[in-house]
């Protein structure tokens, strides 16, 4: 696995500054936004169940439901599987949700083999975990695992960023958002963090935890 990992602001910022000198459009959005943020998370089991929770509920809902779990004890495979997926509901998780907790806990996925792995091999390792979606491995793979040419095609604010910064008619769907993703590498995942930046600063809210 020969992939650039991010491990500091400094590559962030190279990578801004990479896509920048490429692309004019990102250039713009990259000189409105300022400085982007790391967002580097932990790897591991959490940080991936996190993911889940915040899986098409606004930042606000998924950072309270969060929180409801750190204060319970739920942040381990363990304590997940030793509650039924109704007492995890009573945790404020959907009864969706709380499925794909159990199932997640009951993977005992190897999360340091993952770092060895090239990024479509950890996305599809994932993604075979039920409730594991490709949006949810692919955040992991950026945020967890630094991986520095991923890119979330599916998730709604980058979507949203890319039709007002390119003057679309419409908010791109995967498909199209992939293809567009394709010249931002080998920096997709910086791409996505000046996107995402522009749409708070468009929206004035995050689009990201």
């Amino acid at each position: 696995m020969s992939e650039r990992i991010i491990t500091s602001d400094a590559c962030v910022h190279e990578g801004a500054e990479a896509l920048a000198a490429k692309h004019p459009i990102l250039r713009e959005a990259f000189a409105a936004t300022g400085p982007l943020p790391l967002r580097l998370k932990p790897a591991g089991f959490a940080q991936l169940l996190n993911a889940i929770v915040g899986q098409q509920v606004s930042v606000a809902s998924a950072n309270a439901i969060w929180g409801k779990l750190v204060a319970a004890g739920l942040t381990s495979e363990a304590p997940i599987l030793a509650l039924s997926e109704e007492e995890l509901r009573a945790q404020g998780l959907s009864r969706q949700k709380a499925k794909y907790a159990r199932a997640l806990a009951a993977a005992a996925i190897d999360y340091e083999a993952l770092a060895g792995l090239s990024s479509d091999e950890v996305i599809k390792m994932l993604t075979a975990v039920q409730g594991i979606g490709t949006w949810t491995a692919e955040i992991y793979a950026m945020f967890s695992l630094g991986r520095a040419d991923v890119f979330a095609h599916g998730d709604l604010a980058l979507q949203e960023a890319a039709r007002a910064l390119y003057g679309l008619a419409e908010r791109p769907k995967e498909k199209q958002m992939r293809e567009m993703a394709e010249a931002w590498s080998p920096w997709r995942s910086v791409a996505a963090r000046i996107l995402w930046a522009y749409y708070k600063q468009m929206k004035n809210r995050e689009g990201i935890r």
